[in-house]
This record gives C-alpha cells, structure tokens and sequence, in this order.
C-alpha cells in the first residue's frame, strides 16, 4: 500500500482485527493509526454477531529527502547503540528508492539477531523511534545485520512454497513456527495468489503464527 492509503480490516474483535492489520501492513501497532468503525459483539447461540471493523493509516512516513536525512540519523543512532552495546561493526545505508537500509556488518553479531530474529526487530523499532523523534516524521527503513534479513526472506518464501506442498497434499492445516509481523508479511505475500492453499495468522503477541490451509476443492 502506499503511504497514507487508509484500509479497513475486520476481525472478531478490535484485537484480532488490529493484529490482522500488522501482518496485512507489515508494521508494528506503533507504526499505524486505528480508527474503530464497528465494536465485535457477540450474538446469542452464536446468531447475530458482528465482526470487528476498522481503518488503518500507516504514519507519516518521510520522502525521499527525508529517507536520506533519516539514514544519517540512522547510522550515527546505530553506530552509537553498537559502542554502548560494547560490539564492534560498519554501519550502511542503502536507499534504492524502493527500500531504505541500514545494514550493520562485522564479526560474532549474531546477538543483534537473536532467537526468531526478534532481537533485529527491537532493535529496528528502537532506531526508528529515534529517528522519529528527529525528524518529526516515521521512517520507513529496515535494519539488518550481515544481509540477514534478505538470507531471511528468501528462506521464508521457500519454506512457504514448501509447506504449501505439504499442506495440499495432506489435506489438513499446517503451522509455522512464530515469526514477527514483518516476517509473516512475507509468508502472506508469497501465498497471497497460490491456487490451491491459503495463509491466515493465529495466536498472540510473541506466539503469533502463520497457519496455511488448503482450500476446499
């Protein structure tokens, strides 16, 4: 979606339907504007319910100048959060226009990453608070250590693909270990126009997960 779009999502309650938003969006709920259009109730003997419904607007997200002045924010914000962390490593930035950057490289970094990658994902909240409280604006780029996350995505799309198979041919649902909200995004995404499986998210905070069903024949 672009910046700004606003989009309505629904689920049982405001909960689900703001989770559901986080994997639609890829963002955290920090990242987006909620506005409640319709409560979830529940209906008597599970007659007249009603689903959730909301609108999410992503932040203000800053503009090609405004990735370039948040990637130097970005670097010296990283590069100060390395030396307190006591780790040593090269921080770049990357805007291709499409995709702003901030790549850290260097030797036994792997605690940057931790279990599930959710460490890597703190630490790219973080920085973007900080940039954020700079430059009044949200940027929109991603911190990653030694290409992880690109080694990650590739791994994601495949693992998707595979259990897809897997799924169809034993005719039954199958879950994916939890991930984070811009890992499931991508699960999404690479099942969104598979002919024969589809993909929804299950679960709680940490613990939540991609489940990808075959579709009825």
């Amino acid at each position: 979606m672009s910046d700004g779009e606003i989009v309505e999502v629904t689920g049982r309650t405001v909960e689900d339907a703001t989770r559901q938003a986080e994997d639609e969006l890829g963002l955290s709920r920090e990242e987006f504007e909620i506005e409640i259009v319709r409560e979830g109730r529940n209906g008597v003997l599970g007659i007249g319910g009603e689903d959730a419904v909301i609108r999410v607007k992503p932040l203000e997200t800053a503009g090609s100048a405004g990735n370039i002045v948040g990637g130097e924010v970005g670097v010296e914000i990283v590069a100060k959060l390395l030396d307190l962390m006591g780790l040593e490593g090269d921080v770049n930035y990357e805007d291709d226009g499409t995709s702003a950057v901030l790549n850290i490289e260097g030797d036994d970094l792997g605690v940057l990453i931790g279990r599930r990658g959710t460490t890597i994902s703190s630490l790219q909240h973080i920085v973007r608070l900080m940039i954020a409280s700079r430059q009044a604006e949200w940027p929109l780029l991603t911190v990653d250590v030694c290409g992880y996350k690109r080694r990650r995505r590739t791994a994601l799309e495949d693992l998707a693909l595979k259990v897809a198979d897997q799924a169809r041919a034993r005719r039954r649902p199958i879950a994916l270990e939890p991930m984070p909200a811009d890992e499931r995004r991508v699960v999404h995404l690479a099942l969104a126009d598979h002919p024969y499986v589809y993909s929804e998210s299950a679960g709680v905070e940490t613990e939540r997960k991609v489940v990808i069903y075959p579709k009825s024949p």
